[in-house]
């Protein structure tokens, strides 16, 4: 495993670490259903989804969410191949988000 999907209760507990920063794979179209405060934007579907991710610093802790966590899984496996190994996945996307912040 590359990877640890973690909840929204952790994902929260983490962002608040120094040297952490949070990834939103999803397309700007998907920011409608909401948005994890002072996440930085890196479409999985977008031509430079690489690019950008390989220009990551790799000593940095990464929570990593999209939707509903398929998509942002596959990003951590993609992050781990190329080096990254402090990822963490937001089980359930910003759907789980949505209903524990607003809880």
């Amino acid at each position: 495993m590359n990877h640890k999907n973690i909840s929204p209760e952790e994902f929260d507990k983490l962002s608040k670490e120094p040297n952490t920063e949070i990834i939103d794979v999803r397309s700007p179209e998907e920011e409608v259903e909401g948005f994890i405060e002072g996440a930085k934007v890196i479409n999985i579907m977008g031509p430079t989804f690489a690019e950008d991710i390989k220009a990551l610093d790799k000593d940095k802790t990464y929570l990593v969410y999209c939707r509903s966590g398929n998509r942002s899984s596959t990003a951590c496996g993609f992050m781990a191949s190329n080096g990254f190994d402090k990822l963490y996945n937001l089980d359930g996307g910003i759907q789980a988000w949505n209903q524990y912040s607003n809880s």
